[in-house]
């Protein structure tokens, strides 16, 4: 591959949805886009292929040098009438008129841009880091971005899990609220619309009580029930920034059964190993094995229960936590085989025990790794009790 100085490089789609594009550009719209950096002899020139009507806001906030539409780059013979095949018309017409005989593009490049691209004599190489570690590191902006989500997060934790623990108790066991029986989904539209009135977006959140929440990405559904633990995971993205919060805590209505209480303090230090074993060079799976080693340490397994494993087997089944920005997943993984961690990367440390018979406890918060630890943005309580 030729050094990257003189390389082309390119990437398509719709900022609205594809977040390495947005945060390159800066720019939202809801259809596919095309940005195409051209080498010169300073350095290189942007160029932001969209639709026409959307040329002058793009001229405004969009960060690139130029802005075009698609018939500004019309091929002989003409542009077809579906968008995206004009579009990928439009930026191999763009290459060839610009010299170009070799591009790079992102991962997430359709397969229709290389194609086109490849009949007006361009090859286009794969790049898949192109953009990962840049997005990685959080710049002081995104960082305050962050810490602004996850405390309106925690607001909408804190409204979750006093609401299940206010609740009264049914001799059945069963919560009741305002008269009827608290159900997750009873709580999560209460979570829905504060949020919503602070101009969040918010995802299904996970409100999974009892042994249902053995399974740690059970969203929750039906009634709530008291002496059970009900984890609460929270993620949604404000509207105004588009970055993400997420955050998790675990919430017990009534009397303690004594296993939560023990699962619920492995969890703990095990958070807290993670914390302290992440610093700028670390790797992923060192705050991992961290993690996995408190458990082993509290008397738990690590991994999925083997077919013939008894109800009561309890393990951590999940990997420590991942990277969070305008995505809630993004790299790097805190598990096996995670990378070296950099500075200003904002990272979810989300330690917890399942069991099959009882439920799941899992506590969550974000972290920005620094040169010698972690700068951990959360502030509400972890405990399981929220009266």
């Amino acid at each position: 591959m030729n050094s990257s100085s003189t390389l082309a490089r390119i990437a398509a789609g719709i900022p609205e949805v594809h977040s390495s594009l947005y945060w390159r550009i800066r720019f939202s719209v809801g259809d596919q886009v095309v940005l195409i950096e051209l080498p010169t002899a300073t350095g290189s020139e942007s160029v932001l292929i969209l639709r026409d009507i959307e040329m002058d806001r793009a001229r405004q906030h969009a960060r690139v040098d130029r802005v075009a539409c698609p018939a500004h780059f019309a091929p002989e013979g003409g542009l077809s009438g579906d968008r995206e095949t004009a579009n990928a018309q439009a930026a191999a017409e763009c290459l060839r008129r610009a010299g170009v005989t070799h591009a790079v593009g992102d991962r997430t490049l359709p397969l229709i841009f290389a194609d086109f691209a490849r009949k007006a004599g361009i090859t286009i190489e794969c790049d898949p880091e192109r953009w990962v570690k840049e997005r990685r590191q959080k710049s002081p902006e995104e960082i305050e971005h962050l810490r602004e989500a996850q405390r309106v997060t925690e607001g909408a934790i804190q409204l979750a899990c006093e609401m299940i623990a206010n609740a009264s108790a049914r001799a059945d066991g069963v919560l009741m609220h305002e008269g009827q029986p608290l159900t997750s989904e009873r709580v999560r539209a209460a979570v829905d619309h504060w949020l919503l009135d602070r101009n969040f977006v918010n995802p299904m959140a996970i409100i999974a009580g009892g042994p249902s929440a053995a399974d740690c990405h059970f969203y929750g559904f039906g009634e709530l029930r008291t002496s059970e633990p009900v984890i609460v995971d929270i993620f949604p993205r404000y509207r105004q920034t588009r970055y993400n919060g997420d955050c998790t805590r675990t919430v017990v209505h009534g009397d303690i059964p004594d296993e939560v209480k023990r699962m619920h303090a492995a969890v703990r230090s095990a958070k807290l190993a993670a914390e302290k074993t992440i610093k700028v060079g670390a790797t992923g799976e060192a705050v991992h094995r961290a993690t996995i080693q408190a458990m082993l340490d509290a008397g738990y397994a690590f991994g999925l229960p083997a077919k013939d494993a008894p109800l009561s087997y309890c393990a951590l089944t999940h990997g420590t936590g991942h990277g969070i920005g305008l995505d809630v997943h993004e790299p790097p993984l805190l598990d096996i085989k995670g990378p070296a961690l950099l500075a200003g990367e904002a990272l979810t440390v989300e330690p917890g025990l399942y069991r099959r018979d009882l439920g799941g406890v899992r506590i969550e918060d974000m972290v920005i790794v620094t040169e010698n630890g972690c700068d951990n943005l959360n502030a509400l309580s972890d405990e399981l009790i929220w009266k």
